[in-house]
């Protein structure tokens, strides 16, 4: 088992695989975020972690970036990669927010846990 050296490390981005983001391409998604990761020298910045179901099947392709709290929704490929470029920057992708982490998790778009409009 590999033991990774997480001192520099200013991210960590969950990204699912559960079954349904598997149908949204997850796995690739996943993929894509850690090439641009390897791409833009950021080994050290940014961790990942390809978890399980993270409850938000119908916004599939999910990732969640830690510390900064933000739960992305309707993950692509190439999403992944303007994503990590976004990290790099301090920015946030604000068009694929969903939720954020702001005194308590607090939806973006308006949706409660179950995912029905309020």
């Amino acid at each position: 088992m590999t033991t990774w050296n997480l001192h520099g490390t200013r991210s960590h981005l969950l990204v699912c695989n559960g079954s349904s983001c598997k149908k949204a391409r997850g796995e690739e998604v996943a993929e894509a975020i850690e090439r641009e990761i390897e791409k833009q020298g950021a080994d050290s910045r940014i961790h990942t972690t390809v978890t399980h179901c993270n409850g938000r099947c119908a916004d599939g392709c999910i990732v969640i970036a830690y510390p900064e709290g933000l739960w992305y929704k309707d993950m692509t490929p190439k999403l992944g990669k303007k994503l990590v470029r976004g990290l790099l920057q301090g920015e946030a992708m604000e068009e694929n927010l969903l939720y954020t982490y702001d005194e308590g998790l607090k939806a973006v778009d308006g949706r409660g846990a179950k995912g029905k409009k309020k």
